[in-house]
């Protein structure tokens, strides 16, 4: 195992753990992956430019911090998904890869910078997303704001989504992402409500729901998306709940794909779920009422987020015309 997934290596050539809460947890072996979630190692050349040129732009993405197994096709497609306001994050996640501990303070030029680079990459559709914040008295929410700001100047043709935090405990923060108006609120559920204490620890269920229910209510043009994550224990009729639930908050979009354990030192895999299991899952998907489902062992929130955005929105249209 790389010890990326471990320890991060600062400058000067200090080693600093990216989860030291989990130091001390016993060791939960990584389990061989079967063949239908195996991926290639990136090598097409517009993956090395996409890297280099978030390197020039100092910019943070989720595709690397979270060890996302579709970084390399993605990136060969120039699609990236940026994570702003730095790569610390203050919860401590049982299922994450993202390093854990203190964040610094804001970048107030960030948002210029990730407008930049997604005007330099030419993006239809960009998806926005963050490390949590709860050491910031709105959880980021005026960040997010900011950015969106500055991509509707710097590229106005194209779509944005973005994916919050839960903004736990900070007011006004659905308030502040609705009345900027990206195209797509995203909000992961991850999982179902029983094992919250240990995938989710400092989140909280139907405070996640009411989020994605208040933005769909402030502004009811806008799409909304949740995601989970299978494979870690759930039950099919709990996950049918969850389902349930998001319908009743009206969410528009529901992403399903395979948990993969990022260390010894995560949450354990429970089960591998079979592609036939997540046909099933989105076929009762649809069945509920979602207008786009998007369920297999690879799907991510973020994974082919751009001609996903155009099917929501043809699904929307489709629906709204007359019988």
């Amino acid at each position: 195992m790389s010890t990326r997934v471990l320890i991060d290596h600062r400058g000067g050539g200090a080693q600093v753990l990216r989860h030291p809460e989990k130091a001390h947890r016993p060791d939960n072996p990584i389990q061989r992956k079967p063949a239908w979630i195996r991926v290639k190692a990136p090598t097409h050349p517009i993956y090395h430019q996409t890297r280099a040129l978030m390197r020039e732009n100092r910019l943070v993405t989720v595709c690397e911090e979270a060890a996302c197994p579709n970084i390399g096709e993605c990136w060969s497609q120039r699609h990236a998904t940026m994570m702003i306001m730095g790569d610390t994050c203050t919860r401590a996640c049982g299922f994450c890869n993202v390093r854990t501990g203190q964040p610094g303070a804001l970048d107030a030029d960030e948002p210029n910078r990730v407008a930049d680079a997604v005007a330099k990459l030419g993006l239809k559709h960009v998806v926005i997303t963050s490390v949590d914040r709860d050491d910031l008295p709105d959880g980021g929410a005026g960040h997010f704001a900011a950015v969106i700001g500055a991509l509707r100047q710097a590229a106005p043709g194209t779509t944005i989504e973005v994916l919050t935090p839960d903004f736990l405990r900070k007011p006004g923060g659905a308030e502040t992402i609705a009345a900027a108006r990206p195209d797509v609120f995203n909000h992961n559920l991850e999982t179902v409500p029983r094992l919250y204490p240990t995938i989710r620890p400092g989140a909280r269920y139907y405070q996640s729901l009411r989020l994605l229910d208040r933005v769909k209510q402030l502004a009811p043009t806008i799409f909304t998306k949740s995601g989970m994550m299978v494979g870690l224990g759930e039950q099919r009729g709990e996950v049918m709940q969850v389902m349930d639930d998001l319908r009743i908050a009206d969410v528009d979009f529901l992403t399903l794909g395979q948990y993969l354990q990022p260390t010894v030192k995560h949450a354990a895999v429970d089960r591998f779920v079979t592609p036939e299991e997540f046909a099933e899952y989105a076929s009762l998907a649809r069945a509920k009422g979602f207008l786009m489902v998007s369920a297999t062992p690879l799907t991510r929130s973020s994974y082919h987020a751009d001609a996903d955005f155009a099917e929501l929105r043809a699904a929307r249209e489709a629906r709204l015309m007359p019988a």
